[in-house]
C-alpha cells in the first residue's frame, strides 16, 4: 500500500500556565492570528488555543494547551528544544530586532543557521523560538500573514520553519525520520554552541519541511512544564493517507494511538525511540467548518461532541481579554 510522502511541519503544541499572557504575546506582540480558541479535548477544562496566518493554513499553526499548574521546564535532552517561525526575508529579521527591544523581549543576535538568516527569543514562559528568513526558500509555500495583525504584513510571522529536536541518541531518532516517515537526509552542520546538527527533509523540502537534530549525550532529559513544547505534528494529505500510515505503525508494531478524530483534523500519535511525541495530521478540514474567515478565533469553538458541556465547559475558562 503506497503511502504519500509527508509533506512537511502540520503544527507545534506547546505548554503554558497562562492562557490570557499567552494571548497577548501570541497575537499583540508577535502578530499571529488566534483562528480557534478551543478546549484541549483530553482536559475541557482548560484552553487549546491555535495562532497562525490568516486562516490557520497547514504548517501555519502554534497551539498551546493551557495548563495553570504547570511547573517550571527543566530543559534537556530528548525534547523539542526549539520552534522556529518563518518571516518574509533577511530585512524582517531587523524589524523583529527592533520590535523585540521595543518590548523588552529576550532576545539574540541576528545570526546566520544552515544558510539562512535568524534570530533566537524567548517568550515570557521561556519558550525557545527562532525567527527564520525565507529569503532564500524555495521549498514548502509560506502561509500568508493576517492583514489585521498588529505586525506589518511585510514583516508578518508566515508559519512554521524547522523544528530543533535534541536527542542523546541520534542514530535511533535519524532511522525514524529516515526509514519510517520517508524523510531524506540533506546535510550536517554545526551551531553556534558547537555542536553537530543533523539536517533532513520531507514534502518540497525548505524551511517548511525540515527536522534539525542536535546530539547532546551531556544533557538530563528535559523535564516538561510551562514553556516547553509538547509535540509537533507532519502533514498527511488525507484522511485515507492518514488510514494508511496506521496500518504501516501497526504493521512496524511500533506502538500508537490510531486514528484519533480531533475535528479541524484527523491525527495520529506515537513516540519516536528518544521518547519525543510525535503526531501526524490531515491537512482538513481546516477551521472554517464551525467559524468563518472573518471571526476565525472569536468564539469558544467547540466540537459536536462537547457541545452538549458548553455550558459547564465555559464557567471553567476565565476570559482571554478583559472587556473594557
Amino acid at each position: 500500500m503506497d503511502r504519500m510522502p509527508l509533506k512537511g511541519i502540520h503544527h507545534v503544541s506547546a505548554i503554558t500556565g497562562d492562557a490570557k499572557k499567552n494571548y497577548e504575546f501570541y497575537t499583540k506582540t508577535l502578530g499571529m492570528r488566534l483562528v480557534k480558541k478551543t478546549i484541549n479535548q483530553d482536559d475541557p477544562s482548560v484552553y487549546h488555543l491555535f495562532y497562525a496566518d490568516e486562516r490557520g493554513n497547514p504548517g501555519t499553526d502554534l497551539t498551546f494547551f493551557e495548563i495553570p499548574m504547570a511547573g517550571k521546564t527543566y530543559k534537556g535532552t530528548n525534547s523539542i528544544s526549539t520552534t522556529s517561525l518563518r518571516v518574509p526575508n533577511d530585512e524582517s529579521l531587523v524589524y523583529w530586532k527592533k520590535r523585540f527591544v521595543e518590548h523588552e523581549i529576550e532576545h539574540g543576535e541576528i545570526t546566520e543557521g544552515y544558510g539562512r538568516a535568524t534570530l533566537a527569543f524567548q517568550d515570557f514562559e521561556g519558550q525557545r523560538l527562532l525567527l527564520v528568513s525565507d529569503e532564500n526558500n524555495d521549498g514548502v509555500p509560506p502561509g500568508k500573514p493576517w492583514d489585521k495583525s498588529t505586525v506589518p504584513v511585510e514583516y508578518g510571522i508566515q508559519g512554521l520553519g524547522p523544528i530543533f529536536l535534541t536527542v542523546p541518541k541520534l542514530d535511533l531518532s535519524e532511522a525514524i525520520l529516515l526509514n519510517v516517515l520517508g524523510f531524506s537526509k540533506k546535510g550536517v552542520y554545526t551551531n553556534r554552541d558547537h555542536h553537530d546538527v543533523s539536517v533532513y527533509e520531507t514534502g518540497q523540502g525548505g524551511t517548511g519541511g525540515e527536522v534539525h537534530l542536535i546530539h547532546r549525550e551531556d544533557l538530563q532529559p528535559e523535564r516538561q512544564g510551562r514553556g516547553s513544547v509538547h509535540h509537533v505534528a507532519f502533514r498527511v494529505e488525507n484522511e485515507e493517507e492518514l488510514k494508511k500510515w496506521t496500518s504501516y505503525l501497526k504493521e512496524l508494531r511500533i506502538p500508537n494511538s490510531g486514528f484519533v478524530e480531533r475535528y479541524y483534523f484527523k491525527s495520529l500519535y506515537f513516540r519516536e525511540p528518544n521518547g519525543i511525541l510525535f503526531e501526524l495530521a490531515t491537512d482538513g478540514p481546516g477551521f472554517e467548518g464551525d467559524e468563518d474567515f472573518e471571526h476565525l478565533g472569536e468564539s469558544l469553538a467547540l466540537p459536536p461532541y462537547f457541545e452538549q458541556d458548553r455550558k459547564e465547559i465555559e464557567t471553567r475558562l476565565k476570559p482571554l481579554e478583559t472587556k473594557q
